[in-house]
C-alpha cells in the first residue's frame, strides 16, 4: 500500500475550523470522522465549552463519513455543553452521515437543522 495516499495520515483526513458567531461556537469538521481522527474534533469542542461557549453548532455539511467513535465525540460534547447550560446543534448533515444518527437513534438527542443558517437562527 502506498503510504502517501489520501487517508494514510489521520490529520490529512479531517480538518476542523472553529469560529464564533454570536453566542455560538461554529465548529466545521471536513473529511472523515473516525477513531483515527476523533481527537481532532474532540479537542476544539471541549475547548469551546471551557472558554464559555456552551452553544455548539456543528456544521456537518463537509463531513463525508462518521463512525461510532465520531458519534461518541459528539455525544460527549453534548453532555459537557448541556452541563454548562448549552447544547449541541447539528447542521447540514449529508445523507451518509445522517444515516448513522438514524440507525443509532442519536438524532433524537441532538437538535438537528437542515442548514447552518437555520441552526444559527434558532
Amino acid at each position: 500500500m502506498d503510504r502517501q495516499t489520501v487517508g494514510s495520515t489521520p490529520r490529512g483526513r479531517l480538518r476542523v475550523d472553529v469560529r464564533n458567531e454570536g453566542s455560538s461556537a461554529v465548529v466545521t469538521p471536513a473529511g472523515e470522522l473516525d477513531h483515527h481522527t476523533a481527537d481532532l474534533l474532540r479537542e476544539p469542542l471541549e475547548e469551546a465549552v471551557s472558554q464559555g461557549r456552551a452553544r455548539l453548532v456543528v456544521d456537518c455539511s463537509q463531513l463525508e463519513f462518521c463512525d461510532s467513535t465520531g458519534l461518541n465525540v459528539l455525544l460527549g460534547a453534548r453532555l459537557k455543553a448541556e452541563a454548562a447550560g448549552g447544547g449541541v446543534h447539528l447542521a447540514g448533515m449529508r445523507p451518509v452521515v445522517a444515516r448513522v444518527f438514524q440507525i443509532t437513534g442519536a438524532e433524537a438527542v441532538f437538535t438537528v437543522h437542515d442548514s447552518l443558517e437555520s441552526a444559527l437562527a434558532d
